[in-house]
């Protein structure tokens, strides 16, 4: 059962949002129990503060027990003051009346934080990936949750290049998942491409994460939000599936904009919530279906400094490319992690890899405070972010030129479904 409410040509109030909440609450008895809260980090948007806020008060008293965990991936740990502007309270306000709140963060990098929860076999994978793969992917994910009666996951949902939408069970695969299965859906997502996944509710990826969720035995529920930046236009609580599917549906709707064109130039301005090209990695994600080929996206991102503050020594040695560039030479990079391979062909888009030669479908371009020399060596182009006034490139589509304001998070396609054509495996 899902208790919703929506809202796409308008904004839903953070009361409405609590009537929802209270109904759910109402209807489901979580007295002496313990809680854990699986959130997202700051890289996506949304009202989950209001969310967290109204939970708390919902359950304030009742339960043995309400505490955060952090879905990081293998994105970088927030301090207590990050995640209390996460969830929108002051450090006073946690010190005061969330005090009993603990805040913990998806320790990725420790193998202690794991446990197996079983292993999707080879079969399965054969048969959801449509015969691309034929392997055996153990499931590994964060055991703090086997600490607790029930979790819920709260989160946005979002067209997502990996898996089609986000949200869901995605922030337990990759969000307190193990290696294994990160880089194998990724890499299988990649494999696909971004153009046929992102946007797509049930592709085989997201036929991964739900494999893997079924193995969970810890029950759970999830407050599924749409929201453009902060203004929310849905709410869905409850079955995790369903309420996620639901979701999806609105996020459909709200979150991807049909352009008649395609582009030559696509200025896509990152927001700060974006602090190094692997997760602003998600401008080109976004734009890639309406990019002309052999056209230019710039991401424009002044405050980032880093390729990746977790992979960047990765990225460093491998560069940007095509899916296909590795494809045909897997042997050579056996020893890179496949997810981080699938960054590097997502940025850097499609194209194809014939005789040795290299020919991306885009120009991918990094106006950021990244060095020449640095885009240069891992296969980007470069511009000084200084150099651009942003309203020499406003009003221009009649040219061919595009500029996207807080790119990142609504997918761009070409009205009538057209796709860029993706080269044969």
């Amino acid at each position: 059962m899902v208790i919703e409410k929506q809202n796409k040509k308008g904004n839903i109030t953070k009361e409405q949002a609590r009537e929802v909440i209270a109904e759910f609450f109402a209807k489901n008895d979580y007295s002496g129990k313990k809680i854990l809260l699986i959130i997202p980090d700051n890289t996506r948007s949304g009202p989950i503060g209001d969310i967290f806020q109204i939970i708390f008060d919902c359950l304030d008293k009742k339960v043995k027990a309400l505490d955060c965990l952090v879905a990081l991936g293998t994105h970088q740990p927030m301090s207590e003051k990050q995640i209390c502007t996460r969830l929108g309270i002051s450090a006073e306000q946690h010190a005061g009346k969330y005090a009993s709140v603990k805040f913990f963060n998806h320790e990725w990098e420790k193998a202690e934080t794991f446990t197996s929860i079983g292993t999707i076999s080879a079969d399965d994978i054969e048969q959801i990936s449509g015969g691309l793969f034929r392997e055996e992917v153990d499931t590994r994910i964060n055991k703090l949750i086997y600490d607790y009666d029930e979790f819920f996951i709260v989160g946005p949902v979002f067209p997502h290049e990996v898996v089609g939408f986000s949200g869901g069970h995605k922030y337990i695969f990759p969000g307190i998942a193990g290696d294994e299965i990160i880089h194998f859906f990724h890499w299988l997502g990649a494999v696909i491409t971004n153009p046929l996944i992102n946007g797509f509710k049930w592709t085989p990826t997201r036929k991964v994460v739900e494999k893997a969720a079924s193995m969970i035995t810890v029950p759970h529920k999830l407050f599924a939000v749409v929201a453009l930046e902060n203004e929310l236009k849905g709410i869905f609580v409850g079955d995790v599936l369903e309420a996620w599917e639901k979701a999806a549906d609105l996020s459909e709707q709200v979150h991807i904009t049909y352009k008649d064109k395609s582009y030559n130039t696509i200025l896509g301005i990152a927001p700060e919530m974006y602090d190094d090209i692997w997760t602003a990695g998600k401008v080109m994600y976004k734009l890639e279906p309406i990019l002309a080929d052999g056209g230019t996206l710039i991401i424009y991102a002044p405050h980032i400094t880093e390729i990746s503050y977790t992979h960047g020594k990765w990225l460093d040695k491998i560069g940007y490319h095509t899916r296909d560039y590795f494809l045909k030479r897997m042997e050579q990079f056996a020893d890179v992690p496949r997810g981080i391979l699938a960054h590097s062909t997502h940025v850097k888009g499609i194209g194809t890899f014939i005789n040795g030669k290299e020919n991306p479908r885009a120009n991918v371009v990094l106006a950021t405070s990244i060095d020449e020399q640095r885009c240069e060596k891992v296969n980007l182009g470069y511009m000084n972010p200084n150099d651009i006034d942003i309203a020499d490139y406003e009003n221009r589509e009649d040219e061919g030129i595009l500029v996207v304001h807080h790119a990142g998070e609504v997918l761009h396609r070409l009205s009538g479904g057209y796709i860029p054509t993706i080269p044969d495996k």
